[in-house]
């Protein structure tokens, strides 16, 4: 039996299939939002995450819509919600912020993407992520980024001493598809950063295997949910109460054995190092000849007429269809005549675009891109060069929870993470 026993614990730590570990000490860490936005599932994330604020110091909450309306008022909102059900919180254990606290560290970071450059000027957000990171601390501060990089990039930006005091995990995939030109930025200047690049694993958390934007129905809500606390009503207000929250798996990350071994089995996930991203650069439109992995990021690179503008202009544009609308993606006037655009294809596709301008003399043919499933894919002169601290989702196949590579790194454990966060909720009724 003693053998059976060593056998099974020898396995189930090989294969990543452990129960969930207690972290070496509470993190701290700092969360950045695009709440309020076009995607609600950051407002089941926060909720989530005020459910267990008894597990970390938190250090920020920050508001950085690069797409959409999202704004400082909605994180405010949902402290609210969590002030009234804090009494009965309180009872079970112990360790939760005052709502007074966690308004006092809520700021508003950058309203929209950065342009080509990755920055522009400084914000309350970006500022107080310098501030948290030059606390005198024995702990690096997490940050945990559900949307774009904008406001990192402008604190390493205006403070690249605080690059070592950082870790980042960021939730990429369409969120770099928005922020191409911060994640441009970082990649190029501070490669050393200790980051995790999660593209895909956390479509392991929600997603139908095959379609990666459809949500895995449960009854969930109606099991747990229903009838606890404000929250609880709240969270009826988001995808009929349909569980996404596709950036918990930060969060999850946090609460699962030590933070510091990104390539752990843990909740959030399991990942390796990379020492190249992935880059291509074309002085052309595309062709179907042209095949590029998901998640690079690609630069348009164009000569046209000097114009009378300042430098990093938006002034032509890159239109994608999705789903039923069109989207468009702002391309910059560089100075003496180069124009520059960066992209990023979120998933694996046939891509078909156009440009848009109204600058007479530069005339863009439109084109198509072939999008492979497999990142980071294949080496190129032109990728970024990384350091040591660069993780992202493992690649290999049997991980992958039908298209979604690394999914089953998140996916397996999401039983558990439910199961556990249905005690709480049960505190809440």
């Amino acid at each position: 039996m003693k053998g059976l026993l060593v056998f099974l614990s020898i396995y189930l730590t090989a294969t990543g299939i452990v129960a969930q570990k207690l972290v070496p000490q509470k993190p701290r860490i700092l969360i950045s939002t695009d709440i309020g936005g076009t995607d609600p599932d950051d407002n089941q994330s926060m909720a989530h995450l005020l459910m267990y604020a008894d597990r970390f110091q938190l250090e920020g909450l920050i508001s950085s819509p690069s797409y959409g309306k999202g704004s400082i008022a909605e994180i405010l909102r949902m402290i609210d919600l969590y002030e009234k059900d804090l009494p009965k919180l309180k009872k079970h254990t112990k360790g939760y912020p005052s709502p007074e606290f966690l308004r006092s560290i809520t700021k508003q970071g950058r309203h929209g993407s950065a342009p080509y450059k990755g920055y522009l000027s400084a914000t309350e957000g970006s500022n107080w992520i310098i501030k948290s990171a030059k606390k005198k601390s024995g702990q690096p501060v997490w940050v945990l980024v559900w949307g774009g990089l904008d406001d990192v990039a402008q604190a390493l930006h205006d403070a690249p001493e605080i690059q070592s005091k950082l870790r980042v995990y960021w939730i990429g995939g369409p969120n770099k598809k928005w922020g191409a030109n911060s994640y441009s930025y970082i990649a190029s200047n501070f490669p050393k950063l200790h980051l995790i690049e999660v593209n895909s694993s956390y479509y392991g958390f929600f997603s139908k295997s095959d379609l990666l934007d459809e949500i895995n129905p449960s009854n969930y809500y109606e099991k747990h949910i229903r009838g606890a606390g404000e929250l609880g009503k709240d969270f009826k207000n988001y995808y009929q109460g349909e569980i996404k929250m596709g950036d918990t798996p930060s969060l999850l990350y946090m609460m699962d054995g030590n933070p510091e071994n990104p390539t752990k089995a843990s909740w959030g996930g399991q990942f390796t190092t990379i020492s190249q991203s992935p880059r291509v650069i074309f002085d052309r439109s595309t062709t179907l000849s042209d095949t590029v992995a998901f998640c690079t990021l690609v630069e348009f690179h164009f000569k046209g007429p000097e114009i009378s503008i300042s430098k990093d202009s938006a002034c032509f544009w890159m239109e994608t269809s999705y789903k039923d609308h069109v989207q468009k993606w702002p391309g910059y006037y560089l100075g003496q005549g180069n124009y520059g655009l960066k992209y990023v294809p979120k998933q694996a596709e046939t891509i078909s675009y156009r440009f848009s301008s109204m600058i007479v003399g530069i005339a863009l043919s439109p084109g198509q891109l072939v999008v492979t499933n497999t990142w980071p894919g294949k080496k190129n002169p032109m990728d970024f060069r990384l350091g040591d601290y660069w993780y992202t989702d493992k690649p290999e196949l049997n991980l992958y929870e039908g298209k979604i590579q690394g999914g089953k790194t998140v996916h397996r454990w999401r039983n558990d993470v439910l199961n556990d966060w249905a005690k709480r909720w049960e505190w809440l009724k």
